[in-house]
């Protein structure tokens, strides 16, 4: 008999124990629910917050007038990277918030924001590609719209609504800016990657592209210049630096996918690249410290979260590598956009992004950097 009671009180006593872990459990995942919505309006806010001055402006054809003109303290051409930086900045940018762009996922007040961004998007590039706009921009003259164009050219790929919805004035006036780029001649650098992009996107809306452009880029990096263990050269020397994460993996990963859709051309280059994508992307993800600091290295730092452009790229398609999980990247993503975009005095007092990697560090700018190209930040979105 007492026995039996014994046996009994522990059931209960289980019973009970198991009750309070179920609670607890729910407790948790509502908690982890509110901490994961509270996390996205966060990104949500900071995203409003980077890109609002620049499409408002932008749309309202007013962006000359109301950017600001910080530059580089070491400027290597002050008059031409001030005439640069409308494009870097919408380039740049839209490339970053295009994939925000084309969902129609979030609440009602996201849903409400997002549209209110894809309207300010429309005629922001109505504008810069008007010639009778005041803020019609530099397509044509030196070769860092080579760069800038080529990113607008991702923004459009990666958001097929903006394409769809732009009038066909607006799209002819884009076809023939970009068709400007066939004069410029790239770099031997990931500059190639910029000129194969301008011509991904011809070839993912339907008109003549050349093939050549495309090839160059995909058969240097990819017959040439893999050092191994995930990263590729810049050119003919290796740098230790972030580009194979701001431009070199996502770019040529992006016209490899739009080129192999259309035409089946680089099935086998599509299969190599992803194992050398899914090692980056370890690299990348483990690099990132618990309070969202990184090795600050290389060129161009001042890019700040766009340094993982890559692991981000990788996130959005759903490929990030089987050794890590979606929350671990979530999560080192979530981090570095805490610790480098929402940093003391990364904006100024009208909104606009200031020079610095770890809030405002003009002395930290390579002489090509104009405040138009801190908005590669953007890209970790």
């Amino acid at each position: 008999q007492i026995t039996n009671e014994t046996a009994h009180d522990n059931n209960h006593r289980t019973e009970k124990s198991v009750a309070r872990l179920h609670e607890a459990i729910t407790r948790a995942a509502k908690l982890q629910a509110k901490t994961y919505t509270n996390e996205r309006a966060a990104w949500l806010q900071i995203l409003d917050k980077i890109s609002h001055p620049v499409l408002y402006n932008l749309a309202n054809d007013e962006l000359k007038e109301k950017m600001p003109k910080d530059i580089s303290p070491i400027s290597d051409n002050p008059k031409e990277r001030v005439s640069d930086q409308y494009l870097e900045a919408l380039g740049r940018m839209l490339s970053g918030i295009a994939p925000w762009l084309q969902s129609d996922s979030g609440s009602t007040e996201e849903i409400k924001l997002r549209q209110r961004y894809r309207a300010w998007a429309i005629k922001a590039i109505a504008n810069a590609t008007d010639s009778t706009k005041k803020d019609y921009m530099n397509w044509d003259k030196g070769g860092q719209p080579m760069v800038d164009a080529a990113f607008f050219a991702l923004g459009l790929i990666r958001c097929p609504w903006l394409w769809e919805h732009l009038d066909d004035l607006a799209k002819r006036n884009v076809v023939s800016s970009l068709l400007k780029k066939r004069k410029i001649m790239p770099g031997y650098s990931n500059w190639i990657l910029f000129s194969g992009m301008i011509e991904a996107f011809f070839c993912k809306y339907g008109y003549d592209y050349d093939a050549m452009r495309i090839e160059y880029g995909v058969r240097e990096f990819m017959q040439h210049w893999y050092m191994g263990d995930g990263m590729f050269s810049d050119g003919m020397n290796f740098h230790l630096d972030y580009y194979n994460s701001y431009v070199i993996q996502p770019f040529l990963k992006e016209i490899i996918d739009v080129v192999n859709a259309k035409t089946g051309k680089y099935v086998r280059e599509k299969q190599r690249l992803a194992i050398i994508n899914d090692r980056y992307s370890q690299i990348q993800e483990r690099s990132v410290n618990n309070d969202g600091s990184f090795p600050a290295y290389g060129r161009s730092i001042v890019y700040r979260s766009g340094a993982f452009h890559h692991l981000a790229d990788m996130a959005f398609h759903e490929q990030w590598s089987k050794s890590l999980s979606a929350g671990q990247v979530r999560e080192a993503l979530n981090a570095v956009m805490k610790r480098t975009l929402m940093a003391r005095s990364i904006f100024d007092k009208n909104g606009w992004l200031m020079i610095g990697l770890d809030g405002s560090q003009p002395q930290q700018a390579n002489s090509y950097i104009t405040q138009g190209s801190l908005y590669l930040c953007t890209e970790i979105f």
